[in-house]
């Protein structure tokens, strides 16, 4: 794994497919990748893994569809559409992991070219929830290794990690390096749920075959007080699968997705959505006056 994004014939509009749940007040899940996608330029797509009630200020039901549906969901678009790039978000149970792991492992074999993939781990929520049974755990594990780039929050980081969650930027990076090996894909440590004055977002890479590691790439920006950060992780990974698509190095990328997410979280206060934990404002920097 390089510091660079798989090559291709860049599309002008790269397709960039989520498959992932969702979220009917728009925040999070798919609906936020397809938000997302448009900011960064990409013609989204997506592919239901789950039906969720929920809203801002939390989840009270999940439907999860047959799986035989899902996989005519994940046919149906990739028979017609070349795919350029897929995030990978809400999965839930090993049965969904397998079916989704048994499409990509084809479509790979069959594209004239690999789309990118970017996985949003979702296994532990924020206030350390686990949402995932061991069984599907174990299955999102080892389908990672597939993954160009993940995005996990500092708890999933910990739990890949079989450690307890970082308190600190050395213990988070060191937590990634190992990850980042385990799974050989770049990982993107991510500091919002650390605490200071800036948030660091690093991309960590993994060993090569000679061992060597290519130099962290980080980012920081000062941390914005604000509890409109609804889907911020779904959003960050659908930026990242998208300028990947588009051509950009993952340096490049994560420059970009840090001026995005801070621009979106500062906008986030013209929004009134919701009496929770409010949404960013994913077009806040093309919505200027």
């Amino acid at each position: 794994m390089t510091e660079s994004a798989p090559q291709m014939n860049r599309r002008t509009v790269p397709n960039v497919l989520s498959i992932a749940g969702t979220d009917p007040t728009g925040g999070a899940g798919i609906q936020a990748d397809l938000k997302s996608f448009a900011a960064h330029r990409g013609y989204g797509m997506c592919v239901v893994t789950a039906l969720v009630a929920q809203n801002t200020q939390g989840v009270r039901e999940i439907h999860l569809p047959p799986v035989e549906f899902l996989r005519a969901q994940l046919d149906a678009v990739s028979d017609d559409v070349a795919i350029d790039a897929v995030k990978i978000g809400m999965l839930g149970t090993a049965e969904i992991i397998e079916t989704v792991a048994s499409w990509w492992d084809e479509l790979c074999r069959t594209a004239e070219r690999r789309p990118v993939l970017v996985v949003d781990p979702v296994m532990v929520a924020t206030s350390g929830d686990r949402l995932l049974q061991a069984e599907a755990e174990q299955a999102l594990k080892e389908f990672l290794h597939r993954a160009d780039l993940i995005t996990p929050n500092v708890p999933e980081l910990a739990l890949l990690a079989e450690a307890q969650p970082a308190v600190d930027n050395e213990h988070l990076l060191g937590q990634a390096q190992v990850v980042a090996d385990a799974h050989s894909t770049i990982v993107l440590a991510k500091g919002g749920h650390l605490t200071g004055g800036d948030v660091v977002d690093t991309l960590v890479f993994p060993q090569d075959a000679q061992a060597q590691r290519p130099a962290p790439v980080s980012v920081s920006s000062p941390r914005i007080e604000t509890t409109n950060t609804h889907g911020t992780g779904c959003s960050v990974s659908a930026a990242f699968a998208t300028l990947a698509a588009r051509g950009l190095s993952w340096g490049e990328a994560l420059e970009e997705v840090k001026a995005w997410m801070n621009a979106s979280l500062q906008g986030a206060q013209s929004l009134d959505v919701g009496q929770g934990h409010g949404p960013i404002h994913h077009f806040a920097q093309l919505w200027r006056d």
